[in-house]
């Protein structure tokens, strides 16, 4: 049976590494079987530790895809889609190896990471790392609740895994990274009616707006979409904030079983609808970094690396 990466539908956690890296050299043999041992880390600290919660997920990027696995390649594989309208942006960034370690110990995640690394050196450099958390109780930094809209229980599995359209790949999904900066200041000097407007949501008590009273610009509108049939366009967020008292935002990973919706998603949110009703939250973050990975099934990483 094929096993999904775990880190991919796990529930929320305490605390968050993501690590994205840069492969430097050409051993791809050495790369694949590499990459399957730290499937073996994150198990090992998962049995070692189970009180923690311990979850991973190792994506490669889509450029470098060709060059690990040149043989198979999912059926949607594609880049990250860039999107500008005015002054609002999602850039791609650098990124062959996304890996995002979660444990509701920040020191287990740490021991992860800090092993994860002495592994792949000296084949990668490390573009960027981030330390995510949870906060107030699954709130952003702004103080609204952050994945609402999350697909609940078995659901998740449908809506974030590959299944039986892409048989190779059944059980991968396909990963959309990107780290959003918040302007706090400017976020703080609004009224909290204001706000709400702009999300959709009460922020107390987060209760959606009802259609009728929900802004076209809000959050709520812009990122819930449906597909022609009336079928929600759905994605599973693995999102967490990160900072300190200089910067903060958001981190945001989605996985999905096809790069489709994050797509449709990013599109509705930047570019707006025909009136020009774009993601009024823009106005208050801005992505920084943006990459399109696939988290293949642990049984496919595995059978590479024998390759």
């Amino acid at each position: 049976m094929t096993q999904a990466q775990k880190g991919i539908c796990a529930e929320p956690n305490l605390h968050a590494l993501y690590l994205t890296l840069n492969v430097i050299d050409d051993d791809a043999s050495t790369m694949r079987k590499k990459i399957a041992q730290i499937l073996a880390l994150f198990a090992h600290y998962d049995e070692e530790y189970y009180e923690a919660m311990v979850s991973g997920i190792v994506a490669i990027g889509t450029d470098y895809w060709y060059e690990l696995y040149p043989r198979l390649i999912p059926q949607e594989l594609s880049p990250f889609p860039i999107t500008n309208s005015d002054d609002r942006n999602a850039p791609a960034t650098p990124g062959d190896l996304f890996i995002q370690i979660k444990a509701d110990r920040m020191d287990i995640c740490h021991a992860i990471g800090a092993e994860v690394i002495q592994l792949l050196q000296p084949h990668v450099d490390l573009y960027e790392e981030v330390r995510g958390f949870r906060y107030l109780d699954g709130r952003d930094l702004t103080g609204f609740v952050d994945g609402t809209e999350n697909p609940k229980g078995m659901r998740k599995f449908s809506v974030a895994l590959v299944g039986d359209q892409d048989l190779d790949f059944t059980g991968g999904s396909y990963i959309h990274v990107q780290r959003y900066r918040h302007n706090m200041k400017k976020w703080q000097q609004l009224e909290v009616s204001e706000q709400e407007e702009i999300i959709g949501r009460t922020k107390a008590d987060n209760i959606e707006f009802k259609s009728d009273n929900t802004a076209p610009f809000s959050h709520t509108i812009r990122t819930s979409l449906k597909d022609e049939y009336g079928n929600n366009r759905e994605v599973l967020r693995q999102n967490m904030p990160y900072g300190d008292m200089t910067i903060q935002g958001l981190y945001c990973v989605s996985c999905a079983k096809s790069p489709q919706p994050f797509t449709e998603i990013l599109t509705s949110r930047i570019v707006g609808d025909e009136e020009g009703n774009y993601d009024k939250f823009l106005d208050f973050t801005s992505a920084e970094t943006g990459g399109a990975f696939f988290a293949p099934s642990i049984n496919f990483i595995k059978q590479q690396a024998k390759e």
